[in-house]
């Protein structure tokens, strides 16, 4: 007898279940698709024990009538291809059919389900992936699922998923991400002991951030948004002789841009704050993350992360879905056109506001370890940090607790505040918007750089200067960095670098990586101004350097560019390794603190910051310029 079986249609099943459900946020994100490709406006999940327990998700779609409600849990039975070409431009979220069936083998289903036209819904029970009970029921239009007992019968499963907050959080992350992306309709996510998330219809995009994540953060976000033919992009046709005589060439269509991406002041420790949607598909791809990567590089410093809300529209054949099992990741068919878009799009926005960081908020500015702009999904807290819409609401104070903080013990009954989510509103129509302290109007830009009047230096260190705004503290040192970073980039793209000779050579020691380092960058340190050579098995001779670079901070400039390791050189690209020397030589070049400065060099230092494209910081990431406002002033004399 051969070796070979066929595999039965529950192993297969509980196989494909373990690449689509790697956990209890899976299949949320499963269902919680289904139901905005079945067009619902309402969403309602609820969860228990992390998913362990229980995973209700309740919709207002078009829900189905029995046959398909029965067919659904076959393998590979979808309403949303029929043919293989249908691959080449899905526009659904769910595609493949194998979701409901994977899941239905792996825990306690029941399926409730009404299509509008229906005068009587479906009710579906299976177990394990065996169907215990099929019959009509009274139900309202559209579909509730409802999974108990995840991984009941797949223990060694079971065991690997983490604690019940990690796996709440998780899906809190999903449900808030689909939330983003779809502003017009109604999510709702509660958990046994607090309502998580209740997140009203509203009208876009720039209402919904407001409304999940408060003024403080939307404050801080720089709305972007453009378009681009694909024409310019191309792309192939197929040759004359393979084209049919009423041949006409396809639409390429656009790629859109559009979304929010966070001032240089607002900083993550990681990168979970970053959302990217493509179709309205929340993906996790490293082509669009380097992207940013890029387009925040010398702006943000390079161990943090920025906040970005970014949605990409193109032709569903411009992009391939279908190639992991959990549709997190995606394929561009023009990777390097989408990469370069994204990153001119951002960095030009970043360029074109030029936001300015105030005084006060700068004390704080620093990458905070919170994880995300996540919900809280602690047992112990009393509703969620944001996500409720509550337009007038203040963020809490993080001063430490005191004496005067606590609640003396007794027996009696807690008492529950109502939940924010249930206010009890007026039969009026109350709009999403909201009122700011700071007029709309008031653009907060570093475009009044120009119209500063210095007053001195603070320590040799700090230039002061004041215009109609208010008062402007400038550091000097990273104020010429980026004026000398900017300068030499535009002298290195025209071959024009100046450099200046050397009386005598400068010997630098290396050690042996750094001599294989030195010969890998000799051709792009010699167009930044650089003229050296090897004088020896270790050592290198420097006749000529760039303009302002000389003596120790010369050797420094060399010691800290060829320093970096050798993964990350061999990752970089051109461009990238051309702003790095260029950072670096600005750094050593520029004018260093505890330097006193004569008022005719203060002037020009101010008058060539104001010409620079993004004042906005140093190629490090670190602030130049701080304001405090005219506003902030008279409100610290109780003015206003």
């Amino acid at each position: 007898m051969g070796r070979i079986r066929i595999l039965s249609d529950l192993v297969a099943n509980q196989i494909a279940a373990g690449e689509v459900v790697e956990r209890p946020a899976s299949v949320v994100k499963e269902l919680l698709e289904n139901s905005i490709d079945a067009g619902a406006t309402r969403i309602r999940i609820e969860v228990e024990a992390g998913g362990r327990k229980l995973i209700r998700i309740a919709d207002n779609g078009h829900g189905m009538v029995k046959d398909d409600a029965l067919l659904a849990f076959e393998r590979h039975a979808t309403s949303k291809l029929r043919t293989s070409d249908d691959l080449l431009s899905i526009a659904t979220l769910g595609f493949r059919g194998e979701a409901l069936p994977s899941i239905a083998s792996v825990s306690r289903l029941t399926l409730e389900t009404r299509a509008a036209e229906d005068a009587a819904g479906t009710l579906v029970e299976i177990a394990g992936g065996n169907i215990l009970r099929v019959e009509e029921a009274g139900l309202p239009a559209g579909t509730t699922i409802t999974i108990r007992d995840l991984f009941f019968n797949t223990p060694a499963r079971r065991k690997f998923l983490r604690s019940e907050q990690t796996e709440l959080s998780h899906i809190a992350a999903l449900v808030t991400h689909y939330a983003l992306a779809h502003p017009t309709k109604h999510f709702e996510l509660h958990s046994a002991t607090q309502a998580l998330l209740i997140a009203p219809a509203v009208s876009n995009s720039s209402d919904r951030l407001f409304q999940i994540f408060g003024r403080e953060t939307s404050n801080l976000m720089l709305p972007t948004t453009a378009e681009l033919d694909f024409t310019r992009a191309g792309l192939p046709e197929p040759p004359p002789w393979k084209r049919e005589q009423d041949y006409t060439p396809p639409d390429p269509g656009y790629l859109r841009i559009t979304g929010f991406v966070s001032k240089p002041e607002l900083q993550k420790l990681n990168r979970n704050s970053v959302y990217v949607f493509v179709n309205h598909r929340l993906v996790r791809d490293k082509l669009v993350l380097h992207a940013l990567n890029e387009a925040y590089r010398n702006i943000i410093p390079p161990t943090s992360f920025p906040v970005v809300l970014l949605f990409l529209e193109m032709p569903p054949q411009e992009v391939d879905v279908n190639v992991h099992p959990a549709k997190t990741e995606v394929r561009f068919r023009q990777s390097s056109f989408v990469h370069d878009f994204i990153r001119d799009t951002v960095r030009t926005t970043l360029m074109q506001s030029r936001p300015v960081a105030s005084f006060a908020a700068a004390l704080h500015n620093t990458p905070h370890a919170s994880a995300s702009l996540l919900l809280d999904v602690s047992p112990m807290s009393d509703g969620p940090s944001q996500p409720v819409f509550e337009p007038n609401g203040q963020p809490q104070s993080d001063a430490d607790p005191t004496s005067a903080d606590t609640v003396p013990f007794n027996l009696a009954a807690p008492q529950v505040s109502e939940s924010p989510g249930r206010l009890a509103f007026p039969e009026v129509q109350i709009p999403v918007g909201y009122e700011t302290e700071e007029s709309p109007n008031e653009s907060e830009t570093l475009n009044a750089l120009a119209t500063l009047k210095p007053l001195g230096q603070l320590r040799d260190s700090f230039i002061l200067a004041v215009n109609d705004e208010g008062l402007w503290i400038v550091d000097q040192h990273v104020a010429h960095e980026r004026v000398l970073f900017e300068k030499i980039l535009r002298a290195r793209e025209v071959e024009q670098v100046q450099r200046q000779r050397l009386l005598m050579p400068v010997l630098v020691d290396l050690l042996p990586a750094q001599m294989v380092t030195f010969a890998r960058l000799a051709d792009e340190l010699d167009r930044n101004g650089f003229e050296a050579e090897p004088f020896g098995p270790s050592t290198i001779a420097i006749k000529a350097a760039p303009v302002g670079l000389e003596g120790r901070e010369l050797e420094r400039m060399l010691e800290e560019v060829l320093a970096v390791p050798d993964r990350e050189q061999q990752a970089e690209n051109s461009e990238t390794r051309r702003r790095r020397i260029a950072a670096s030589i600005a750094c050593h070049a520029a004018i260093k603190i505890n330097m006193p400065l004569d008022p005719a060099k203060i002037d020009w230092l101010l008058t060539e910051l104001g010409k620079t494209e993004h004042p906005t910081s140093c190629p490090h990431g670190r602030p130049i310029a701080l304001r405090y406002s005219h506003k902030d002033i008279a409100k610290a004399f109780q003015r206003i």
